[in-house]
C-alpha cells in the first residue's frame, strides 16, 4: 500500500480530537495501515494487530490512544492548511520525495516564512 501523507494528516487530527475529521473516502484497510504507520512514527501510542491467517502488511485492528510529543509538535505545524500546503510546495519545487524528514524540515520552514 502506498503512503497517504494526507490521511497521515487527518488521522493525527482526529487523535487531537479538536476537529471533526472525515476519513470516509478511505477503506479500513487504508486506515488501519496508516495508522500503524503513524504509531510507527512515533507520533501516537496504541496497538496494532495483525491477522495471523492472510495479508501481513496491512494490520486488522489499529487503535492508537494519543498523540506523542512528536505527534503534537509535527501536527502544531502540520494542521494548518497553508503551512501544510507550502511545505508540501517545497518539497516538490526541490524535486524531493514527500518524506517524514522532508515534511519535519518543510513545515518548520513553511512557519519561518509565514513569520517573516
Amino acid at each position: 500500500m502506498k503512503r497517504d501523507f494526507e490521511l497521515v494528516r487527518l488521522i493525527l487530527m482526529e487523535l487531537e480530537g479538536e476537529q471533526q475529521v472525515d476519513l470516509s473516502s478511505y477503506t479500513r484497510d487504508q486506515v488501519n495501515y496508516h495508522k500503524a504507520l503513524v504509531k510507527e512514527a512515533g507520533f501516537a501510542e496504541g496497538s496494532i494487530h495483525y491477522p495471523s491467517t492472510h495479508r501481513t502488511d496491512v494490520p486488522d485492528a489499529a487503535v492508537l490512544k494519543r498523540l506523542t510529543w512528536e505527534g503534537h509538535e509535527f501536527l502544531d505545524k502540520a494542521k494548518n492548511e497553508k503551512v501544510w500546503n507550502k511545505a508540501k510546495s517545497i518539497i516538490t519545487e526541490k524535486g524531493l520525495a514527500l518524506s517524514i524528514d522532508a515534511l519535519k524540515i518543510a513545515l518548520t520552514e513553511s512557519v519561518k516564512l509565514l513569520l517573516s
